[in-house]
């Protein structure tokens, strides 16, 4: 038997000699009682009308001081007793103690029930009862059983209290979950493992950004000197606030339990009980708390701050954006991932002699936390067995891996888009092309120029790179952002800003700080289409919706220069656009309408190489169409239809009436010539 379980045995032989004595003593007897069927205790007894017979009272004395003593005797002893460290922890006196060891005692020895009756002169009570212990133990207080004394604070007994029956007579029982305390078995409470999950890390050395941000937290905990605070961790990325957070707790020598705001109890009375639970689970265990804060309502956040402002332990609150009332001694902390830097060493350790190269280019667009890029690199890893047994790391799978994982938190704020578009493909005056190549090589060689060359200090409102693309519908915007993308190997996602902007004051940062914060893992090329929805002259502030508007733009603004990436304006109506929102903007690309030269080259680029077409086929005849590239690549695809349709190739009579129906549709004025060729070539083959 360990130091506990002695201490324990011999706690349990001192309570039963009490009540021997007790039961025994001239005062105590037990009356012959009428037997009723709801008394086990008195089935299985035969009791005379007449006392007890009682040893020498000095005897009796005797054997409880000695095993007092011998009780006494393992608390000196280390590892302390459970009781000795629930006492503790708890803040129980001697009184709570006794208590709680004679509730207790019912448990563990079958003999203590039937000597309660005894001492208790009722063979109907083979229970303790407050009644009982005031006789039975010194130091007996009565605010003991005040609501807010540790033994009913911290729910360690069952209270038994039906109708009008006094508190002083309700049978106690000790709470299962502190017998087995007493018992030596450590566990968390079974009405708090529904709510909660284990937040575990393996031993890891983490990057020196993070590794000081838990020194501080830890250190804020250490020395805090106004209570325990709540440590709020402000950020976008859950994974390094969850790895932070499980790191601090192991060098408080805490485990970290976590929970959903949306999981907590939202009656007062459950609400309450899942606050003393976790309260008394955190110091028995001992544990800390991770509260996640995301998509939580008023009333949520209400519940959550009277969670904050009762309990003692430590607590993480996981924010999603804003923050919470400063209730109590509050810490708040920016959790970042690791740096660019830091990422690339942890590219070399984890794909180790594999890497070559790639480990660089890999942090510089990419932004993931420690455990994802562990993951993504043993992955990569496990599918590099070639057929003669070596390994290499083929670049695009790593690439592609990356692009996505990263894209997992846009899919649900943006649509993506396919891109296929190639440089060669893009028809436009030389000086837009050059503006576009720029573009792409500012994005390719920003880390060589910030970083390396040292033009980071000098940024003062960001690292992004932004552009505005201006031109009426068809003219090529979209297509240059697709040929951006494919160059660069990113993904290109569309947000239209129409549908982003809300009439609700705030609504629209919030929507725009989502978007932002999920691309920010990824840097992918953002793509707002209809900017002059947010945009437009309002500059001139004449009322509160104005006011607002501004905010919005210096928001959007803001976060295209901060953004990691490429972000792109789009609008068909640069003329409406404020021209001191356009000044904080990089780069502005004007997309013309093709004159006849560039017209020439889209038809003879419009369709596919697989697609037959008639070897009469005239792009200079066509170009005399006033038609943009979009409109053209509408003709192309609805000829190619005609065609497939009377199982011909495309002919130009095919082009030219699917380009009447587009001038229809355009509600445009031609003349009937310009969709007729001469007789002699109107010839389908």
């Amino acid at each position: 038997m360990d130091n506990n379980d002695q201490h324990l045995a011999a706690t349990v032989n001192w309570v039963r000699l009490r009540l021997q004595q007790l039961a025994r003593s001239s005062s105590a007897g037990v009356k012959k009682e009428k037997k009723t069927s709801n008394s086990w205790f008195s089935r299985s007894k035969k009791y005379e009308n007449k006392m007890l017979p009682a040893p020498p009272a000095e005897r009796a004395r005797e054997n409880v001081e000695q095993a007092r003593l011998e009780m006494t005797k393992f608390e000196e002893q280390n590892p302390p007793p459970a009781l000795n460290l629930l006492a503790q922890r708890l803040g129980l006196s001697t009184f709570d103690c006794s208590v709680l060891a004679l509730c207790a005692a019912v448990e563990l020895d079958t003999r203590v029930a039937g000597l309660c009756a005894e001492a208790q002169g009722d063979v109907n009570k083979p229970y303790p009862t407050f009644a009982l212990a005031f006789v039975l133990f010194e130091d007996a207080g009565w605010n003991a059983l005040s609501p807010h004394a540790p033994l009913r604070y911290w729910r360690l007994l069952e209270i038994h209290q039906p109708g009008t029956l006094p508190l002083t007579s309700a049978s106690l029982c000790a709470d299962e979950r502190i017998v087995n305390y007493l018992k030596g078995l450590n566990y968390l409470d079974d009405r708090l493992t529904p709510l909660l999950d284990p937040i575990t890390v393996e031993p890891e050395t983490l990057p020196p950004s993070q590794q000081r941000t838990i020194d501080a937290i830890v250190e804020n905990l250490q020395l805090g000197s106004a209570g325990t605070p709540f440590i709020e961790l402000l950020g976008n990325n859950s994974a390094s606030k969850r790895l932070i957070a499980a790191h601090a707790s192991v060098q408080l020598g805490l485990s970290l339990q976590s929970t959903h705001i949306k999981s907590l109890p939202n009656q007062v009375g459950d609400l309450e009980t899942f606050l003393r639970l976790w309260e008394r689970e955190s110091l028995l265990m001992p544990l800390a708390l991770y509260i996640v804060v995301d998509g939580a309502g008023e009333q949520e956040k209400a519940q959550l701050n009277h969670f904050l402002d009762r309990t003692s332990g430590v607590v993480f609150v996981d924010l999603d954006g804003g923050n919470l009332e400063a209730l109590r001694n509050r810490f708040s902390v920016e959790i970042n991932k690791p740096t660019p830097e830091e990422q690339q060493q942890l590219w070399l350790q984890f794909l180790q002699d594999h890497a070559g190269g790639y480990a660089q280019r890999l942090s510089e667009q990419f932004s993931f936390s420690q455990n994802e890029i562990k993951h993504l690199a043993s992955t990569v890893l496990e599918k590099l067995e070639t057929a003669d047994g070596t390994e290499s790391i083929p670049s695009p799978n790593l690439w592609q891996a990356c692009r996505a994982a990263a894209r997992v938190g846009m899919e649900q704020l943006a649509q993506r888009i396919e891109a296929k578009a190639q440089w060669e493909q893009l028809v436009l005056p030389a000086e837009q092309k050059a503006l576009l190549r720029q573009i792409t090589d500012q994005v390719a060689q920003r880390n060589c120029v910030y970083e390396d060359w040292g033009f980071r200090g000098q940024m003062n409102r960001g690292l992004g790179i932004s552009a505005l693309f201006a031109g009426e519908s068809g003219t090529g915007k979209t297509m240059a952002a697709e040929v951006i993308a494919n160059a660069l190997e990113l993904d290109l996602y569309r947000i239209d800003l129409s549908a982003v902007v809300n009439k609700y004051i705030g609504e629209t940062e919030k929507n725009l700080r989502k978007l932002f914060d999920a691309a920010e893992d990824s840097g992918a090329i953002l793509f707002f289409d209809e900017a002059d929805a947010l945009f437009g002259k309002r500059s001139e502030v004449k009322d509160s919706h104005d006011r607002y508007a501004n905010i919005e733009v210096n928001y959007l603004l803001q976060r295209m220069e901060s953004y990691r990436g490429l972000a792109i304006l789009a609008t068909n109506m640069k003329a409406s656009l404020d021209k001191a929102f356009m000044r904080r903007l990089r780069f502005i690309v004007d997309f013309p309408f093709p004159g006849m030269e560039e017209r020439t080259e889209i038809w003879k680029k419009v369709f596919p190489p697989a697609t037959p077409v008639d070897e009469n086929f005239d792009c200079r005849r066509l170009a005399k169409l006033s038609l943009n590239g979009g409109n053209i690549h509408n003709v192309a695809l609805n000829a190619a239809f005609m065609a497939a349709q009377k199982g011909c190739v495309v002919t130009m009579p095919l082009v030219l009436n699917a380009a009447r129906i587009e001038y229809r549709k355009l509600e445009r004025p031609a003349k009937e010539s310009d969709f007729t060729l001469p007789s002699s070539l109107e010839v389908v083959k």
